[in-house]
């Protein structure tokens, strides 16, 4: 899906998330020649033009894609060029609309999102809230983050905050999981590498084979399970009472609950 940005367009900081939604953009297509990247590192990424300051124009798409502690030295100087045509994107962790509005009060309007990394590939989940305006005020920011791959627009900032545990820190649990799956095949005797190759393209197997059939991931689990078979045998390790469901529901608790201290710092800090 080819997509375009509101131009000018201002990609204030560009940090790991950010640079992995470049990648997605410039591999679909993306026309990067209204794009500014400000870093005052100079650091230039590959495609864009990368400088140090502001630019001498009034830009009509500003993202923010640096740490949320730094928001408080950024937004002063940003603040004065960020007008009345700006919509504001925000993927500062913690940092709510709210936050965002007193920061920014003459935006067009003020918009988070929280992608997780396969957006390199087209492939993410980035979640979407705005207070500011419906689904076709905001139709250029929805056309940019569904090139990316699935977009979930949010009622509430909660919302976006467990999507955020499920899909940007659920990279992070999946890839653990897929790990212990690795490291088990270990203790059985397979050698480290092959153990990893089998447990990453058993991952990236069974992705693709829900995409293309549409299962859900219990019926999956149902169709591999043979009664009586060794996969049913695992399964009741891990749907025991103590096993897998109670730990990933703690584990996303968890990150649900610091998303929501953060907020709480952000707004002592700014």
């Amino acid at each position: 899906m080819t997509s375009a940005f509101p131009t000018p367009a201002w990609l204030v900081g560009c940090g790991n998330m950010a640079g992995a939604m470049v990648e997605g953009w410039r591999a679909g297509g993306t026309d990067f020649s209204g794009v500014t990247v400000i870093r005052p590192s100079g650091k230039q990424v590959e495609g864009v033009l990368t400088v140090t300051g502001y630019p001498d124009e009034q830009p009509r798409f500003v993202m923010l894609g640096f740490k949320p502690q730094k928001l408080g030295e950024i937004a002063p100087g940003l603040a004065s060029r960020v007008g009345a045509d700006t919509i504001l994107v925000s993927m500062l962790a913690g940092v709510t609309a709210a936050g965002l509005r007193e920061q920014f009060p003459n935006a067009k309007a003020i918009v988070r999102i929280m992608p997780n990394l396969p957006v390199a590939q087209a492939q993410g989940v980035t979640a979407i809230y705005s207070r500011d305006g419906d689904n076709n005020r905001l139709a250029e920011v929805r056309q940019l983050m569904a090139s990316l791959g699935m977009i979930a627009w949010c009622d509430t900032e909660e919302e976006l905050g467990v999507i955020g545990a499920v899909a940007s820190a659920g990279i992070a649990y999946v890839a653990r999981f897929a790990d212990a799956l690795a490291k088990s095949g270990e203790a059985l005797g397979l050698k480290p590498g092959l153990a990893q190759q089998v447990a990453v393209q058993t991952l990236v197997g069974t992705s693709a084979y829900a995409a293309d059939t549409g299962a859900s991931m219990a019926e999956i689990a149902r169709r591999v399970a043979s009664p009586k078979g060794t996969t049913e045998q695992g399964l009741a390790v891990l749907d025991a009472p103590d096993g897998l469901q109670p730990l990933v529901q703690e584990t996303l608790a968890a990150a649900v609950r610091r998303g929501k201290e953060l907020a709480e710092e952000a707004a002592r800090r700014n």
